[in-house]
């Protein structure tokens, strides 16, 4: 009787779990699976695995990220408002608060009887949903329909 080469492969297969089963067994496997979960709870990280990589406080103060952002509302007078931004961002600690970057909008104010559009823009922004507050950061620009126009570095909006 002849050995085909298939009778090899399944006794090596065999062989490998059979060395396998004596590692865990003999206790040198349970030995070092315990020293893993053990690290991994005292060090709160996974360190055996792939995701060791990642900058888990970037990710934990940066959970919520969104781009080409949209907000409208109705302000405390009744009229209505518009914040658009490139990207935003909420970080877990600060949930009230949605950083913006590349932000414009606009606000309708009513002053003795006359109604009054102003567009705005701004290099960052930070909407205060608490607050009720739109703080423009860094080249803030404000054009009015009356033909205003106003340049600062920082304007907070009441809304």
């Amino acid at each position: 009787m002849t050995k085909s080469k298939r009778n090899l492969i399944i006794v090596s297969r065999h062989k490998r779990w059979q060395r396998l089963w004596q590692f865990f067994f003999t206790g040198w496997g349970l030995i070092m699976i315990a020293a893993l979960v053990a690290t991994s709870l005292f060090t709160k990280q996974l360190l055996w695995s792939p995701i060791a990589a990642i900058n888990i406080t970037d990710v934990v103060s940066n959970q919520f990220k969104m781009s080409g952002a949209s907000f409208s509302g109705i302000d405390s007078n009744g009229e209505p408002f518009k914040i658009n931004a490139r990207s935003g961002y909420q970080e877990y600690n600060k949930s009230d608060i949605i950083f913006l970057e590349g932000v414009s909008g606009n606000v309708t104010q009513i002053q003795d009887g006359k109604k009054t559009v102003h567009k705005y823009s701004s290099k960052k922004g930070e909407f205060n949903r608490t607050n009720k507050t739109i703080k423009l950061i860094g080249n803030v620009r404000i054009l009015s329909d009356t033909g205003n126009d106003i340049q600062t570095n920082e304007l907070v909006i009441k809304i």
